[in-house]
């Protein structure tokens, strides 16, 4: 990587007179730092150990004390915006196949194996060019423009979605699957039957592009996220009790989620909390919801009312494990 480019695409200062110009590689960690890399500085107090390492650059945007004139320090306004640069010219050189898909699909293709020429990205701007900046030429990239900036890629296509059900659900409960896919039987998956649709289409995606794969299971989605639990909302083992909460993050699943548990446990008695800036007439008519505006309502709502299945949105399940001071506010409710 040549340091007029650099300066050129980054739009950064260069500081000092540097009596370099080229670098091997770029490195985030100190550690990792050898002799010619391009040190990415996102904690000035890493870089003297950087130098000490051998680095020939440094890239920085917090105030940094200039210790070694003969290297390129490069002054930039901000870090991942002058990476998100940098990569989207580095990365017309390897023509990738750039897809784009929801973050459910995503997050599924991340549990599932596949070659080193399939890559599914998010994450902080680090993480990201780690991942791409080593892929073979024409290598295939799966990304969510919800959770990266799609500006980092030239160009991209849409996910090539299903067009009929490919999966067969043999037997199913609200966060369990039994499945048969291409003739495979897959008993018992941790995955709602929620996500079936989402599963079709990147197991379709990746029989339309040829791409080898291999489930692995689906114990750490990271939505719909049951919990179950006592009536002192203490968590409690998979399946043990029928008092759940269900956690989704992701606010743009909710109408989707309220839809399938209507049908789906159509018997069970069912609340749904969800943050007040939620409330919007596509609420209007749905039974038993609630609204929070500060998470350590949420606990207070559940603590008084009864439900088989209580859905809330915009939180993590560490809710149910709250801090001193948050019992103590919810001890001058009750």
């Amino acid at each position: 990587m040549r340091l007029e480019n650099i300066l050129a695409l980054s739009k950064g200062s260069l500081l000092g007179d540097p009596a370099v110009s080229v670098f091997e590689n770029v490195v985030f960690d100190a550690s990792k730092v050898k002799r010619g890399s391009f040190f990415v500085a996102y904690s000035p107090e890493d870089i003297p150990e950087a130098l000490q390492n051998g680095a020939y650059g440094v890239m920085f945007d917090k105030p940094t004390q200039i210790s070694d004139s003969e290297i390129a320090w490069i002054k930039v306004d901000n870090i991942d915006n002058a990476l998100k640069k940098l990569l989207r010219f580095y990365l017309l050189e390897k023509e990738l196949q750039v897809y784009a898909c929801d973050p459910i699909t995503l997050h599924l293709s991340t549990m599932i194996s596949t070659p080193a020429n399939f890559c599914n990205i998010e994450g902080s701007m680090r993480e990201i060019w780690e991942k791409l900046w080593p892929l073979e030429k024409k290598s295939i990239v799966l990304f969510s423009p919800t959770l990266t900036d799609p500006d980092i890629f030239v160009e991209h296509s849409q996910l090539i979605r299903a067009q009929e059900k490919t999966i067969t659900i043999i037997e199913q409960t609200l966060f369990e699957t039994s499945f048969i896919h291409n003739d495979t039987f897959y008993e018992r998956q941790m995955l709602s039957p929620f996500f079936i649709p989402y599963l079709e289409h990147i197991l379709f995606f990746y029989t339309f592009l040829r791409i080898p794969f291999q489930i692995k299971g689906f114990s750490k989605m990271g939505h719909f996220i049951p919990v179950f639990t006592n009536s002192r909302l203490e968590s409690k083992e998979f399946g043990s009790s029928d008092r759940v909460v269900i956690f989704e993050p992701l606010l743009e699943l909710i109408d989707e989620q309220i839809d399938f548990l209507d049908v789906q446990a159509s018997w069970a008695k069912i609340i749904y909390i969800l943050p007040d800036s939620m409330r919007s007439a596509l609420t209007i008519g749905i039974e038993n919801i609630f609204f929070y505006r500060y998470p350590e309502e949420i606990l207070s709502i559940l603590q008084s009312k009864v439900f088989h299945f209580a859905l809330v949105a915009g939180v993590d399940k560490g809710i149910l494990n709250p801090s001193r001071s948050a019992m103590k506010q919810l001890e001058l409710v009750f």
